[in-house]
């Protein structure tokens, strides 16, 4: 890397980092009043671990052995072989940043088992999937056997958000339903912590998304672009829905919907053009909107809304990519495959097929590994807090403290 390539992923990292901050305002503002910072804490937990893990085995399993289809190893175990002199700088800034990833996606989960998972539990799964869901699948798309194949994923959509939307919906199938739901209604407890989540998340996901592009070229350009065009386009179409359907527009629904564009775009960013990232946003807006409310008719218990919004967003915008996939704009990007572009211009179906077999492959392994997790945590530590402490806050039992010391916590 030159040095405005390693100063612009720098930058990328940092901006990926705050993301996970800005994810638990978003889950905190959208949890109950006693639990808000057991929801708070379920994030910055991934801060403090998964750093550690990536550098350790993470990378390694992740990408380590560049020649691995499935599984990059333990040659880059604790870093052994990468080169940590100046010259190796553009390699280690590479680490770093991807790192950030890995934080976030477990991180995504957190707000669908809100309200009821033991945190011993989560503190213990969160690490444990990153290293034997999140890593594998990470190592399959990039660089294994799933991008050899020639599936499209540029900064993590099948990886991360449908790779943890999946675990979200086997987590909470596990888990059981909260007290109450969903007769009883759980609605958010500061839409202003909603909001400030929003934007941090949308501003961070400027790096997620064109920092991916590994260097300041054009392809960041278009990726950044393409971010800022499909999440104003998913939230408006959020906003329309909800007005037409129910008679108001929410602050809830134009920051979901936001959220839900900046998911769907994330895979094809760097591979659409402008116009195309509009779609892909009015899409995944209409479409995530609707599928949030799933699960009443299903009956799985998804807290906030995290299936709805990451795993159907991912899944609509990855497929999308079979769509409006644009070679003219990636040529480059990986000149063995042949099939770039999407059947809208003139590819057919064959990369469309590719973005399907990808999704389904990430689907079934990230489901089962999930399962056997929790279901080992379940047999052995338990993974769901008592009637008691649901019903009286997480916040107090599982933390010894309170987010709101003049308030009636166990009343809201």
């Amino acid at each position: 890397m030159e040095s405005g390539d390693i100063a612009w992923v720098l930058a990328s990292a940092a901006l990926v980092l705050f993301m996970t901050p800005g994810l638990a305002f978003f889950y905190g503002g959208m949890d109950r009043q006693r639990n808000v910072l057991n929801m708070l804490m379920m994030n910055f937990w991934c801060l403090l671990t998964i750093p550690l893990l990536w550098v350790i085995v993470g990378f390694s399993i992740a990408g380590g052995d560049f020649d691995a289809s499935w599984f990059g190893g333990f040659d880059a175990f604790m870093l052994d072989g990468i080169d940590l002199s100046p010259d190796g700088a553009g390699q280690l800034v590479t680490i770093a940043f991807l790192g950030m990833f890995a934080v976030i996606t477990p991180a995504l989960i957190s707000g669908a088992v809100a309200d009821r998972m033991k945190f011993l539990a989560w503190a213990i799964f969160a690490p444990v999937w990153m290293l034997l869901v999140f890593a594998p699948v990470f190592k399959w798309v990039y660089g294994g056997w799933l991008g050899v194949r020639g599936s499209l994923d540029f900064a993590g959509g099948t990886a991360i958000h449908v790779n943890a939307g999946i675990a979200a919906l086997v987590a909470v199938l596990i888990l059981g339903k909260r007290k109450g739901w969903p007769s009883r209604g759980h609605p958010p407890h500061s839409m202003p912590l909603v909001m400030i989540g929003t934007g941090i998340l949308w501003f961070g996901w400027f790096g997620f998304n064109a920092g991916s592009a590994l260097g300041a070229n054009a392809q960041a350009v278009q990726a950044f672009m393409n971010t800022f065009l499909a999440a104003a386009a998913a939230g408006l179409a959020w906003a329309i829905t909800e007005r037409l359907r129910d008679g108001h527009f929410t602050n809830l629904g134009a920051a979901s919907g936001i959220v839900a564009g900046l998911v769907a775009i994330t895979p094809a960013c760097g591979f659409v053009s402008s116009g195309s990232s509009m779609l892909i946003g009015l899409i995944a807006g209409i479409v995530c909107c609707f599928a949030v409310g799933l699960k009443f008719k299903a009956g799985y218990d998804d807290a906030l809304d995290v299936v709805g919004v990451h795993f159907v967003g991912g899944l609509v915008g990855s497929l999308l990519i079979g769509l409006f996939a644009d070679a003219d704009h990636f040529r480059t990007w990986n000149p063995e495959v042949s099939h770039m572009d999407g059947l809208f211009y003139g590819g057919g179906l064959d990369l469309l097929l590719e973005q399907a077999i990808a999704n389904g492959a990430t689907i079934i392994y990230s489901g089962v590994v999930t399962a056997l997790i929790l279901l080992a945590l379940k047999a052995t530590i338990g993974i769901r807090v008592s009637d008691d402490v649901e019903v009286g806050g997480l916040d107090l039992a599982e933390h010894a403290e309170s987010a709101y010391s003049d308030a009636e916590v166990a009343s809201v």
